[in-house]
């Protein structure tokens, strides 16, 4: 792909105080998938909510050719979803939500192509109108979907538990399978699925580990894993990437189609 045709992949950000520094963080490895797996151009999405003052999202969404929602530690606010309010110390983003909430609500009606990833997973719920269990591990008959207590990349990102995937959904389509070895990170997950989302894959104990938008104008793909960690050497990954690429790259000729119209006229 030539550098003018390279897609431009939207990586949503989190805000963090970074010593006694206010910061807009991605973790590499997202930039990473968008630069060597994606072959795309990654323009980082502060958390500074939209309208006056922060971003311009329809702006944005102009230039971008998709979206890709990241994982975080902080947690969704449950004041978006009606929920009870958050326990003391628990990691929350207020600037984020603000920020990835009407962004995805916008690149779905505008049929931009994403790819939420466990944070960016529950967001999706949360922007269609689902709600969340808060400590997954404390619902009765639930697995501790937490990651494991070691400060080592590996372990963490390892093969956690199968999911079975829903026969003849989107995710069967692009894996070709009905099992599947996911890593598991998060202690939030669905509780009530919104309206306008099927769910895609499911844990053994139940909890909803993908979902689709029924109906979207665009490419959408939801789970609540982390396929960015070996996003070209596990099968798995490769595949939900590829998916997410071929979306991002046809949204790219398309935008830049009456720009090449223009330039031959001229």
């Amino acid at each position: 792909m030539s550098h003018a045709l390279r897609p431009m992949i939207g990586i949503s950000a989190c805000r963090r105080t970074v010593g006694i520094w206010t910061a807009h963080t991605v973790g590499e490895k997202y930039v990473k998938a968008v630069t060597e797996v994606i072959g795309g151009i990654p323009l980082i999405l502060p958390a500074v909510g939209d309208g006056d003052g922060g971003l311009d999202i329809d702006r944005v969404l102009d230039v971008l050719d998709g979206v890709i929602l990241t994982g975080s530690p902080s947690n969704v606010e449950p004041a978006h979803y009606g929920g009870r309010p958050a326990r003391r110390g628990v990691a929350a983003d207020p600037a984020r939500d603000m920020t990835t909430l009407p962004l995805i609500r916008r690149a779905l009606e505008r049929a931009v192509p994403l790819f939420a990833i466990c944070r960016g997973f529950q967001e999706l719920n949360v922007a269609m109108g689902g709600t969340l269990h808060q400590h997954v591990e404390e619902v009765p008959g639930r697995l501790d979907h937490r990651a494991p207590k070691t400060d080592d990349f590996e372990p963490k990102i390892a093969p956690a538990h199968p999911i079975a995937i829903t026969p003849g959904g989107q995710l069967h389509r692009l894996l070709g399978c009905t099992e599947a070895e996911v890593n598991s990170l998060h202690g939030q997950g669905i509780d009530r699925l919104a309206p306008g989302l099927r769910v895609e894959a499911v844990a053994p104990d139940g909890q909803i580990e993908a979902v689709s938008v029924i109906d979207a104008p665009g490419f959408v793909c939801a789970v609540q894993w982390h396929p960015e960690a070996h996003a070209s050497e596990n099968p798995v990954s490769a595949k939900l990437f590829e998916a997410f690429t071929a979306a991002c790259r046809a949204r790219t000729a398309a935008r830049l189609a009456p720009l090449s119209v223009r330039a031959a006229a001229e």
